[in-house]
């Protein structure tokens, strides 16, 4: 009897859940009909209503992504050959254990899905490991912009004690001894000597293959209307307006390629960390971190610089709140100069449940199919 009062008063409960979700979604129906944002967005992208952005913001419209026909060819390229395989090879570490694909997975998005990123001895890093999607595209590079070229970034990791601990110039010497290196180089540039900079310039050719593929999104602004819901049109309108995101986040790859301090900057705790700061050393720069590109942001988790959001909705849920830091009063601002100001782009944004809903909905049309490179061979 007392299973069957059980069972019962669950059926009630599973019931009720979803009485409560077919509810919800006849609401959220009508809304979406009311305000016929379908109509609105079905239309060329330069006639969509004008997004929701401060003053002096500098702005890009959205752009679709091309279909990408050459990259099967990008690939014949002897330099993209070279590099695909320094990039694979644990020989670039000095344990031989450490490739520059232990971080950057390719069946990972290019990351490694963990909060932050583990290298030489299994030491751990103190920021989240970015993906490479699309990484020929920025203007900096590090979440606190330290590099301004792939080549230039490379040389971080490799040398890194708690990354590949590979001293620079050992390097060349090392791969020399590999028979089929010296060959490899001579296809690339021309003749076989191994140096370290062919070494870095390979790794950057290669890297400039790795492209986000066209997501629904794209086909939607290329003229194919079918392709988002009406929930996901809704929040593609909320992006663009009331939830401010296009003030950090527009453009063919959604980002500004700016720094910010979005109130993560855990000053004197557990998890600080200064960011741009430390590169400049410009009290103003004090949290900032890169702007991160949305293009396939499903698969690129968790987020952040240190990585602890493991949920897009909880990010959007942040956002919401303003994030605005409790100001220092004046005697404390005077003994601390360094004390973080949060950037004034931040604001409380008063989305309700449904709108949040809507806006991760869309955010989730911003990924595209996800290639899985095969691993290559790598030389004895």
């Amino acid at each position: 009897m007392k299973s069957l009062i059980l069972k019962s008063s669950f059926f009630a409960f599973f019931t009720g859940i979803i009485y409560a979700l077919l509810s919800f979604s006849a609401a959220f129906s009508e809304k979406i009909a009311n305000s016929n944002w379908r109509e609105i967005y079905s239309k060329p992208i330069h006639q969509w209503p004008k997004p929701t952005v401060d003053k002096d913001v500098l702005w890009q419209e959205f752009e679709s992504l091309a279909i990408d026909t050459s990259y099967y060819d990008r690939l014949e390229d002897p330099k993209v050959i070279l590099g695909q395989l320094l990039f694979f090879d644990p020989k670039l570490s000095g344990s031989n254990q450490v490739s520059c694909s232990s971080c950057h997975d390719p069946e990972l998005a290019w990351g490694d899905a963990r909060e932050k990123s583990l290298g030489h001895d299994h030491l751990q890093g103190k920021r989240n490991t970015p993906s490479l999607y699309n990484i020929g595209t920025r203007k900096s590079f590090f979440w606190d912009g330290r590099a301004a070229t792939l080549e230039e970034q490379a040389q971080g990791p490799i040398t890194a004690h708690h990354e590949m601990n590979m001293e620079a110039k050992s390097l060349a010497k090392k791969l020399k001894k590999i028979k089929a290196y010296p060959v490899l180089f001579q296809n690339a540039f021309g003749n076989s000597e191994v140096t370290y900079e062919k070494i870095l310039q390979s790794l950057a050719v290669f890297q400039k293959t790795i492209l986000s593929k066209r997501s629904r999104f794209d086909a939607f602004i290329d003229g194919d209307y079918t392709q988002l819901s009406d929930q996901e049109i809704y929040g593609l309108h909320l992006f663009r307006t009331k939830a401010r995101c296009m003030n950090c986040h527009s453009g063919k790859y959604l980002t500004d390629e700016s720094f910010h301090n979005i109130g993560l900057t855990y000053y004197k705790r557990e998890y600080e960390d200064l960011g741009l700061y430390n590169v400049t050393k410009k009290a103003e720069d004090v949290g900032k971190f890169r702007t991160p590109s949305l293009r396939d942001v499903t698969f690129t988790g968790p987020w952040m610089h240190n990585g602890l959001f493991d949920n897009i909705t909880g990010i959007v849920n942040m956002y919401n709140s303003g994030m605005h830091m409790i100001d220092p009063d004046e005697s404390e601002k005077a003994a601390d100069p360094l004390f973080p100001k949060t950037d004034t782009l931040m604001q409380p944004l008063h989305l309700n449940d449904e709108e949040i809903v809507a806006l991760v909905s869309f955010i989730k049309t911003l990924s595209g199919r996800q290639y899985k490179m095969e691993r290559p061979q790598i030389p004895r």
